[in-house]
């Protein structure tokens, strides 16, 4: 399912959020980002709509299974490039900051090419 990088930013901070705090809710999302809670409705109501997320009636959130699929690739795609990139001598802090910007534009294809290059 083709996603856009604002949404894929939103669901690895959900999945994220969901392994540190008991429930996820847009307040924390708002928190975690740095972004005011209005903006993080809106994603929320536009995630909510593609399948991605659920909101029961207390509003806690929770990834579908689309949504928790996607979230799950770009963290794994953040964290493997990171590595990579400081593993080769990239300040640690830039190395994270590209790895969020390639992992959005990266496909599946390359990735797992990379991954196989770098494991040899």
């Amino acid at each position: 399912m083709k996603t856009n990088e604002s949404a894929e930013n939103y669901l690895e901070t959900i999945f994220l959020l969901s392994k540190r705090l008991p429930v996820v809710r847009s307040v924390d999302i708002a928190n975690e980002l740095n972004f005011k809670k209005s903006s993080i409705s809106v994603a929320m109501k536009h995630l909510r709509e593609n399948g991605h997320i659920t909101v029961n009636e207390s509003g806690f959130i929770y990834l579908t299974e689309t949504g928790l699929d996607i979230a799950e690739k770009t963290y794994e795609k953040h964290e493997f490039l990171t590595n990579w990139l400081t593993d080769i001598g990239v300040d640690p802090q830039v190395a994270s900051t590209d790895a969020c910007k390639i992992e959005h534009v990266l496909s599946a294809e390359s990735f797992e090419a990379i991954k196989k290059y770098v494991r040899k």
